[in-house]
This record gives structure tokens, sequence and C-alpha cells, in this order.
């Protein structure tokens, strides 16, 4: 039987804007991926967490955002283990409730820059896929000796970040444009980022 191919894109989703959205797609459309994973992550170790919000609206922000997708989903696998979370452990718990999917880990070229600085980096790149996505003024280089498991993929670059649309939304900006509707109409309704 041959294996599902799944990316794992992790990250605080605070909040999942369109450009999440955009490169999920582009990597189902683009590259060997059937199907693009959200994993929401209740704290990045290399993250401060002050201006994190509730796990579960974060999670509730992604559900919203996915349910018209087939092919690009949310998971909480995050939830249900020690924190901080580490990539590695996550995808090591989900390649073993799994069995029928490869795992490749989709990264922004800001987290390859950085990437030795994750737990178990190596083993990260020999047992996974890794596709970098461009990210604005950061230059990938990935070394020949990677190349067959790593690789650099001619996403779109799209410069919305979550900290800009969060600092709008606190200073009374109308950001529609840069949200799927049923998550800014939840922003709106419970008053976030305020």
């Amino acid at each position: 039987m041959q294996k599902k191919e799944t990316g794992i894109f992790s990250g605080s989703f605070n909040p999942l804007h369109a450009g999440h959205l955009i490169l999920a797609n582009y990597m189902c459309e683009f590259t060997h991926l059937e199907e693009v994973w959200f994993v929401v992550s209740p704290h990045n170790p290399l993250k401060e967490a002050d201006e994190l919000l509730d796990d579960v609206l974060r999670l509730e922000m992604v559900r919203l955002a996915l349910e018209d997708y087939d092919r690009i989903v949310v998971s909480d696998a995050e939830f249900q283990m020690p924190r901080p979370s580490y990539t590695i452990d996550t995808l090591t718990k989900l390649s073993g409730a799994y069995p029928d999917r490869n795992f490749t880990l989709i990264i922004g070229g800001d987290n390859w820059a950085r990437f030795d600085q994750w737990k178990e980096y190596q083993q990260l790149m020999k047992r996974y896929q890794i596709l970098v996505y461009p990210r604005p003024g950061e230059e990938v280089v990935i070394p020949p000796q990677y190349r067959d498991n790593i690789q650099l993929v001619n996403a779109p670059v799209v410069e919305i970040s979550s900290t800009f649309i969060r600092n709008s939304i606190k200073e009374g900006r109308e950001m529609r444009a840069f949200l799927p509707a049923k998550v800014y109409d939840l922003i709106l309704k419970k008053g976030l980022y305020r």
C-alpha cells in the first residue's frame, strides 16, 4: 500500500491568515504532497508566550478557516503532548499513530536559518523530508549532502505576518482581506487582539 504524502505545517497561528492558506494550497497543488496538516502549537519554545491567544481559541480559528478545504486539515496532536512541544516529538508521535502516511515538514526560510537550534535537528533532517518556502530577506542555503531530503520550494512570497495583523487590529484597522472570513468574524465577535 502506498503511503499518503502529508505535509506538516506547524505554528501558533495567532491568528491564521491568508498567507498560511496560500502556502498550504500551493504545497498541495505544486509539490508531492497530497494533504497539508496545520498542527496548532500550544507554545513554540523559540517564541514568547505572552502574546499567545488561548490554545482552544486558536484551534477554533484554524478549524473555521479550513472547513471548506478537502486537502488542508487541522491537527491538535500537540495539545496532548508535554509542553513545550518539539517538532521531532510531534513527527515521531504522528508517524507512530499514522503508519499509512509519509510526513514532510514544511518550514519557512526564517526557520531554516536557525534550524540548528531545533531539538534533534539532525534526526529531523535524516528521518523526514523538509520543504522550505522562501521568506523575505532570508537566503536559503541547503548543503549538498541534504538535498535529497530537503528542498527549497518556489512558493509565492506572501509578506503578511500574524504580528502585523494583531498590531493592526489593536490599532482598530480593518483587516478583513488578510484573514479567512470566518476567522475575521470570530475575531470581531469575541473582540480578540484588542
